[in-house]
């Protein structure tokens, strides 16, 4: 007789209700919203928001690498990808572009570590190189956010990020570069002061961290 370990409360997705006033809740606060069943939907719905050939700049985020969306906007060609021209300036003599062009691109696509049942989104970062974008810089931004970052609020946003992502973030960190990661930037958007500016992908399929 085999048993399986049940799922977390930080890894188990949101049933549909609760992703329906999650998604309720995101409106009254100015964020566009839309359901979606999976990554795949994502992607393809991310290529329809997106024009061709306008600058985007791809926040750091294992949603975005897992579900194929990182690839499609760094990779194809289709779009004038912030990140790759940020790879060949010189960060002694440049960083300071650097950071205009991740501050203010055309789009941001992105994810969130947490999303509460009040309508708040949770982003935490160590370098912080895309939060200036998310907070207001750019004029366009798309979070793509799994049903297992749902929580009820504030405070379980937190405990989610202290508790279960930043140990996942530290692993991955240590395997790809050899250095620990650290939890240095946090913003919480609890509304949109432009109405049409941000739009939340929010999937039934947990995926990411």
């Amino acid at each position: 007789m085999t048993t399986s370990t049940p799922a977390t409360p930080f890894t188990d997705p949101a049933t549909d209700e609760r992703l329906e006033r999650v998604a309720a809740a995101l409106k009254e606060k100015n964020f566009d919203v839309e359901i979606l069943d999976d990554a795949a939907a994502a992607r393809a719905r991310v290529k329809d928001l997106i024009p061709e050939g306008a600058a985007v700049f791809t926040g750091a985020s294992e949603t975005l690498r897992l579900s194929g969306i990182d690839e499609d906007i760094n990779s194809s060609g289709r779009y004038d990808s912030v990140k790759a021209r940020g790879l060949t300036m010189d960060r002694a003599t440049q960083m300071a572009e650097i950071w205009q062009l991740l501050a203010c691109p055309d789009v941001i696509v992105g994810s969130v570590a947490a999303v509460t049942e009040t309508g708040s989104l949770v982003a935490a970062s160590a370098s912080g190189s895309q939060l200036p974008a998310y907070a207001g810089a750019a004029p366009r931004v798309i979070w793509v956010v799994g049903a297992q970052k749902v929580v009820p609020d504030l405070d379980t946003a937190l405990r989610r990020i202290d508790e279960h992502c930043v140990p996942l973030e530290d692993e991955r960190a240590m395997k790809a570069y050899g250095v620990p990661s650290a939890l240095n930037r946090l913003l919480i958007l609890n509304a949109e002061p432009h109405p049409g500016r941000g739009t939340v992908l929010l999937l039934r399929e947990a995926i990411g961290f």
